[in-house]
Order: structure tokens, then C-alpha cells, then sequence
């Protein structure tokens, strides 16, 4: 719920920030959970069969989860420097 307040919060030093948008995180709260879920879900196994080890399915899962919130982290930062 605070990646996309985290851009402004360290340009603005301010950590209320984070919570300047609260309808907004919470929608991309939800967005990043059905999509992380999804992509994680999918990459996960795909390693798992690759390597042929359950450690490796996990990682790949995790790290397939984290996508979407990174992604939201991005264009949070993106709406927050000048062009």
C-alpha cells in the first residue's frame, strides 16, 4: 500500500506522505495483489521444474509477487519528477 507514496515521501522528506493517497494505494494494493499472485504463481513452478528444487520455486515465486508493487513503485517515482 505505500509504494506509490514512497517517491514523494523521500523527495519530500516528509513520511506522511505515504499516506497521502490512501484510496489510490489501496487500489494498487489490490491491483498488485491479484496480479502479483498471478505472475508469481506462474514463474514459480516454471523454476521449480528448471532446477529441479523446491527452494528455487519459492524464490521464483517471490520474486514473480514482488513485480507488480515495483512496478507501481516505478510510476509512482515517474509522476514525481519533473520532465
Amino acid at each position: 500500500m505505500f509504494a506509490l507514496g514512497l517517491a514523494p515521501a523521500i523527495v519530500g522528506r516528509n513520511i506522511t506522505l505515504l499516506f497521502a493517497t490512501p484510496i489510490l494505494g489501496l487500489f494498487s494494493w489490490l491491483v498488485s495483489l491479484g496480479t502479483g499472485w498471478m505472475i508469481g504463481g506462474q514463474i514459480g513452478p516454471r523454476l521449480g521444474e528448471n532446477f529441479r528444487n523446491v527452494k528455487a520455486e519459492a524464490v521464483g515465486g517471490a520474486i514473480g509477487g514482488l513485480i507488480p508493487v515495483v512496478l507501481i513503485a516505478l510510476w509512482g517515482w515517474y509522476m514525481i519528477t519533473p520532465r
